[in-house]
């Protein structure tokens, strides 16, 4: 059974950075592609990023993009999202995903159905 577990969520300023870690135990890791996603207060779940199972293609939401780095590394089956230059409408609970079907070379926004618990990300003023 998968199991996620996300680390790294605080209080942090406008403007400010966080480091978001994954850690993933109970799938075969090396060979699935990995998401961040994010829930607001009152609002449907977001798409962050995401990334394919080799680490070669990367996608971006649209409000995120060229702010905000996911990278992994296999051997400690982590993953991880950098979040650069936080506004005050970032603040949620974010989750780490997982798309279960193995070398996928695509990333299918759909396909993660495996979920962590969340992390609290709030951004203050």
């Amino acid at each position: 059974q998968a199991q996620l577990a996300e680390s790294g969520g605080g209080v942090v300023q406008v403007g400010g950075s966080l480091r978001l870690s994954c850690a993933a135990a109970g799938l075969n890791f090396n060979s699935v592609g990995m998401a961040w996603f994010r829930q607001a207060p009152g609002k449907e779940r977001e798409f962050v990023a995401a990334l394919t199972w080799n680490g070669v293609t990367a996608e971006y939401g649209e409000y995120v993009a060229g702010r905000f780095t996911i990278t992994r590394y296999n051997p400690k089956n982590a993953v991880y999202l950098q979040m650069n230059n936080l506004t005050l409408e970032e603040s949620a609970v974010y989750y780490c995903a997982a798309d279960p079907t193995t070398v996928r070379p695509i990333i299918r926004r759909s396909a993660f159905n495996h979920w962590g618990q969340g992390t609290q990300v709030t951004v203050s003023s």
